[in-house]
């Protein structure tokens, strides 16, 4: 498809909103990566050495604060922990906003 002969083209005629909702169908079907962040911390290697089972490592987030939610290493939502059938969940509470969800993407008009 180097050549874009074989590439997707809306009919004439069609609503611009036809070409973005093809194109949001095709994209809801690339796996990502969601992973939840409780808190994190910096220590020196000589202190990440010295752990133990029993040690604890404080992290820089109170108890009662939201999660986040990250997808791809990007922030999306901030969310809660549950339990669903044994395992653990996430309840999201917000969302973020889009500026802080992709700040390194530039938006064409």
């Amino acid at each position: 498809m180097s050549d874009m002969s074989e590439a997707p083209r809306l009919e004439p005629g069609a609503p611009p909103e036809a070409g973005v909702e093809r194109n949001m169908r095709m994209l809801a079907d690339i796996p990502v990566r969601m992973s939840v962040e409780v808190g994190s911390t910096q220590l020196r290697l000589a202190d990440i050495m010295a752990l133990g089972e029993g040690s604890v490592v404080q992290l820089d987030r109170q108890a009662d604060e939201l999660l986040d939610i990250m997808v791809n290493g990007t922030l999306v939502a901030r969310g809660e922990v549950v339990t669903v059938n044994g395992r653990y969940g996430i309840r999201v509470s917000e969302v973020a906003a889009t500026d802080a969800r992709f700040p390194g993407i530039e938006r064409r008009v």
